[in-house]
């Protein structure tokens, strides 16, 4: 498909496939005149008729009539690239086997009337892509087994182009022909670069001759110059490429040891302490007494699920010199892995272009091969607005990337590189560098001015819908209603940069949406991501990020590589995941955006077990862990046992029959099954390649495991159609796991197929969602995607490099903060009492670590812990106006045990930030702000949740606001009330007024009762301490106070008279009869 292409859109259950082409001219074909035979070298020359000779109908390989003739009448009567029978032509004479030809004769047709012109358009694009399709095979013929399939070496095959044969640009009536899959051509072999046939590259220089080098030099070693080799600078730089790509760099035993040993010793004083307390009741507060009981046995489990998971951080190293060594040397293909991006955005208009522009310039400008990048944008709002942003994206990027790669730009996303506040002369020697960086943040400022104009005019939209620019009403301007569309912006064909280089592919994706089909928001956009990106490029593996987290460090995918592509540890890894790092949080930090503490003590904990949890943006996966497939087994000892798929000695065992979850008796997944069928047909090199068919696979599966009933074909077929659906070349692309296009694929039957494969309903009745791709059931897809992948024996990977990989933006505004944990919270719960709860989900495999199902279990159950923390914050208030406590006199004994408690807890704290880096001033952050949502959003979590489990009340969550104030930190002082206010606000107050009264009472009193008020004020100050943050929050900006704060002051000044009157502190309360009443003289 080429960049130039058009808007494609379409509805693959209601048969319908239009392309809007816009203000771009139709290209004409390419001159066929002059083709020369791939045979004997002479012109293939025209027909009978004046039209150009085409042998073969099916591939379209360029043979002249005389080697056809030759090949019909003396040879094997088929076609040498796809290996199709050669059917009669007009003019030829018949030849044996011509009578079981179920075609109708030539005679047949001599007297019908036909469109010359487009007979040879026809035929034009028959010859159009030659070679590009070379390999092609049959789709409807499941006797041609010995058909080869084309090898894939670490990249696409081939380059995806092609136009449309489609002239009319009226929207509603444009649809490809029913033959638009069988549309292939010829192409000169020179003419395309990574085109060349298999054999070819072998012959010219491949992998033999580097094979030979490497044992002689290897050789060399052995001998008696040992010395002198390996002073060679050649074998230095050999011995470094052979190194491990990262390692692991354990914390060292002087921190982590006396961190492990005040873990024990705080569990064993915790258990003291509970017993205390549990044996000593307060019988005159036993209610609460038993309250603060049982929300401190649940504080307890809470933190051990929390803690014993990070009995084990460790940091790692990467070394990106070794992979340039290993997969970019000098002068051979570079065989770095291609990489498929996604980027998802919902709503425009809360997820501004701009942003999503930021973060698509980051990813093209990107320190990797282009050719091996390819960059896929879900709009699942089929806004105009954000499909016009993405083209002007696709013009600035032409003059923007070649800008970053001549001078190293970093960041690498123009909004955040022109704001950096440092001398961007540093280590900038091109004399040039001023110049253009001036005429770059120019031509910025013209881009910024056009995509705001277009914001601007999206703010009021027309009666009629949007229009597009030539005429045709805009495809999605029905959000819940509109086709599938797809749109190729840059690529092979979609013109160089200002400097004449290549770009990395930017597709524009749409899936289709209609009434009375489940969506599944985001996870169901990302899965479609996953199906149209398979059918297009298939790269091996696939980067997901948020519209607004861009790319930081332009090598983070390198970084990623350096895990995935290691020999060692790379084949059991399923995704690796980078921290979350933040701009445009106040200094301060007020609500613990940056989440400091999980990211860099939690997930760095879980790096040590099975791997840190998918966080749902920035994370690098293998394709074929979302896939369902289980990681590969150990080398195990052979045991003489053999399957079919080479001869070898011992008895054959038959295989097991293909299981739900993939997985077979003998541990070995069905898709080894598969890599055995692609092995054999890769690697023998001849001059067919067709493609890897449904019937192939039912064929070579009835070989291979010995289905000899048709019920049981029939069932092994269904099997493939229920996991993946109903896309012969998207099954065909799942079981590649190097990844890559099949050169036999025409770019119009792919564009069909994706089309296809984003419909509403291609995901009835499989396995999407369920054991494949992003899982559904919560809101937080990415806890649930990971924790599958945990579950079938995939360990994950946790990368920090020294320049943080991505940044995003984080809602500084309180009320933003606490519905974006109100989010977050809610989808635990939805996995707390959905199926896959960790508490009693994949045990029977026994591939999860008891640690790494603590740490999950941990985020599914924490927002429950929301009802005894708010419980045991209200009883310091409740204390205090009673006169009552929950605990009783205790002794010196008793006493030490509580001093213990909080000196462990202290001590846990120091030695937790002196191991990790954390600062004290983020760990005291992330305190406050467990207490303010907990009692605010975890809250209304449990209770949204409960009341959908119960009464099947649906909540639908609003995507958190990317827009930033003009104003430094506006939006930290900006108050917006919302009902998640109401806990924390009505704590404040009872915690304020019960001190208010205690100390009163104490006054009041004598000096005796104040021992007791002790223990209860400092309980109330911890909570009061705890919500200073939310307090700051509302009272808003210095000098404008809100009304509402004003409402609430009124309320509590009230309250404290009310009080004042009533106990009355300041007068003496004399003991005796009342003289006013009976008189001195009574």
């Amino acid at each position: 498909m080429e960049a130039s292409a058009g808007l494609v859109a379409g509805s693959h259950n209601r048969n319908e496939l239009v392309v809007i082409h816009g203000h771009e001219e139709p290209k004409a074909l390419k001159d066929l005149n002059g083709q020369d035979c791939e045979i004997c070298g002479d012109e293939i020359g025209v027909t009978v008729d004046g039209d150009l000779f085409v042998a073969c109908n099916e591939c379209g390989f360029p043979v002249c009539r005389t080697c056809y003739e030759y090949e019909r009448r003396e040879g094997t009567q088929v076609c040498p690239q796809c290996k199709t029978r050669y059917k009669r032509l007009k003019g030829s004479p018949r030849v044996e086997g011509d009578e079981d030809e179920e075609d109708v004769d030539d005679i047949e047709h001599e007297f019908n009337i036909e469109n010359e012109q487009n007979k040879n358009k026809n035929i034009a694009e028959a010859l159009l892509h030659g070679k590009m399709s070379y390999g092609r095979g049959l789709e409807d013929e499941d006797d041609n087994i010995n058909a080869q399939y084309p090898p894939v070496i670490a990249g696409r095959s081939r380059q995806v182009s092609g136009e449309f044969p489609i002239s009319s640009q009226a929207y509603g009536d444009q649809t490809l022909p029913s033959t638009l899959h069988k549309r292939v051509h010829p192409y000169d072999p020179v003419s395309e670069p990574g085109s060349a046939r298999w054999d070819e590259k072998k012959e010219n220089g491949g992998w033999k001759d580097r094979m030979d080098d490497w044992k002689m030099q290897q050789h060399g070693n052995l001998g008696p110059h040992e010395a002198d080799d390996s002073a060679d600078a050649d074998m230095a730089m050999l011995d470094e490429a052979r190194q491990p790509l990262s390692r692991k760099v354990p914390i060292a035993s002087s921190k982590i040891n006396p961190y492990r040993m005040v873990i024990v010793t705080r569990l064993v004083v915790l258990a003291v302490f509970l017993r205390y307390r549990i044996l000593h009741p307060v019988n005159d507060a036993f209610g609460l007494w038993l309250t603060s009981v049982i929300c401190e046995i649940w504080f307890a489990v809470s933190w051990i699920l929390d803690q014993f998971p990070k009995w084990f951080p460790i940091d790692r190293e990467t070394y990106l010199d070794r992979l340039s060594l290993r997969y970019e040397r000098e002068g051979e293909p570079n065989l770095l892995c291609p990489v498929d991006i996604f980027v998802s955005t919902v709503d425009p208009l809360k997820e501004p272009p701009l942003v999503t522009a930021n973060t698509v310039l980051s990813i093209l400008a990107m320190d990797y091969p282009v050719n091996k990048i390819s960059c896929y944008i879900s709009d699942d709002g089929a806004s105009m607005l954000t499909f016009e942003a993405l083209s002007e994206t696709a013009e600035f990027a032409r003059k923007w990337v070649p800008f970053c790669k001549k001078f190293s730009i970093e960041p690498r996303a123009p909004e955040m590189y022109f704001s950096l506040k440092i001398d961007y002369l540093k280590d900038k020697v091109q004399p040039t560098f001023v110049k253009e960086r001036r005429a770059m943040k120019r031509e910025y400022e013209e881009f910024k001015i056009r995509i705001n104009a277009q914001v601007a005019k999206a703010l009021k939209a027309p009666a009629e819908g949007w229009i597009m620019k030539d005429g045709t009403p805009w495809p999605g301007n029905n959000t819940k209603d509109h086709p599938g569309m797809i749109q190729v912006f840059l690529g092979q064909s979609g013109g160089p940069d200002a400097e004449g280089n290549e770009l990395p592919r930017l597709v524009y994706v749409s899936r289709e949406k209609r009434p009375g089909f489940q969506h599944h928001k985001k996870a169901g956009a990302m899965n479609a991501l996953v199906r149209v990106s398979a059918v297009l490029t298939n790269a091996p593996f696939m980067l997901n990020l948020d519209c607004d987290h861009y790319l930081n460090n332009s090598k983070a995918v390198r970084e990623a590589m350096c895990f995935l592509m290691d020999p060692q540890i790379g084949r059991k890894v399923c995704y690796v995941q980078f921290p979350q790092r933040f701009d445009g949080i106040d200094r301060s930090d007020r609500y613990a955006n940056r989440n400091t503490v999980f990211f860099d003590i939690n997930m760095k904990g879980l790096d040590g077990i099975q791997g840190p949890v998918y966080v749902g943006t920035g994370c690098v996966f293998r394709r074929q862990a979302l896939y369902g497939y289980s990681p590969p087994k150990g080398p195990k000892r052979p045991k003489m046992v053999s399957c079919d798929c080479c001869p070898c000695f011992g008895r054959r065992r038959k295989l097991d029959k293909y299981s739900k979850d993939g997985v077979n008796g003998d541990g070995a997944n069905i898709q080894g099954l598969f890599q055995c069928f692609i092995s054999q047909l890769a690697f023998n090199v001849s001059l067919s390649c067709n493609i890897v068919s449904l019937n192939y696979i039912r064929v070579y599966i009835c070989s291979a495991t010995g289905f000899n009933d048709d019920k049981e074909l029939l069932m092994s077929e269904m099997n493939f159609e229920k996991k993946f659906g109903k896309s012969a070349i998207f099954v065909t692309s799942t079981l590649m796991v190097e990844g890559g296009v099949p050169p036999s694929s025409s770019p119009a039957a792919l564009l069909k197929e994706a089309i296809h494969v984003i419909s509403c309903g291609y995901e009835d009745k499989t396995e999407w969602g369920l054991e494949l791709g992003w899982i559904y059931g919560s809101i937080t897809e990415d806890i649930l995607t990971g924790f599958k992948m945990h579950c079938r024996g995939w360990r994950s990977i946790y990368c920090m490099p020294k320049r943080p990989a991505f940044k995003g933006s984080a809602p500084i505004n309180l009320s933003d903060r606490l519905n974006q944990v109100l989010r977050w919270a809610l989808g635990s719960v939805e996995i707390f009492f959905s199926r896959h709860s960790p508490l009693w989900y994949g045990y029977k495999g026994g591939n999860l670590k008891w640690l790494e199902r603590f740490a999950y279990v941990n985020t599914t159950v924490y927002p429950f812990t929301s009802i005894p923390l708010l419980a045991y914050c209200t009883l310091p208030a409740i204390c205090l106006l009673t006169g009552k406590f929950i605990m009783p006199e205790i002794s010196t004994l008793a006493s030490l045990f509580f001093i213990a408690l909080f000196l462990s807890i202290f001590t846990t704290g120091i030695l937790e930030l002196r191991w990790s880096g954390v600062s004290i001033e983020e760990w005291w952050r992330n305190e406050q702000f467990w207490v303010i949502g907990g009692v605010s959003a975890h809250l209304f979590a449990v209770v949204q949740g409960l009341l959908k489990i119960l009464a099947g009340i649906d909540t639908n969550f609003t995507v958190t606001s990317k827009a930033s104030d003009d104003e430094d930190f506006g939006e930290l002082y900006a108050f917006k009330w919302t009902t998640l206010l109401i806990p924390p606000t009505t704590l404040l107050i009872i915690n304020l007024v019960g001190v208010v009264a205690g100390i009163s009472d104490a006054i009041n009193n004598g000096s005796q009762s104040w021992g007791p008020l002790f223990g209860k004020l400092f309980f109330a100050f911890w909570v009061i301490v705890h919500l200073y943050p939310f307090l700051k929050g509302l009272m808003g900006k210095q000098n404008r106070t809100p009304t509402i704060v004003i409402i609430w002051s009124v309320l509590l000044a009230s309250i404290f008279s009310l009080l004042w009157v009533r106990i009355d502190p300041f007068v003496l309360k004399t003991k005796g009869p009342d003289v006013k009443q009976c008189g001195i003289n009574c």
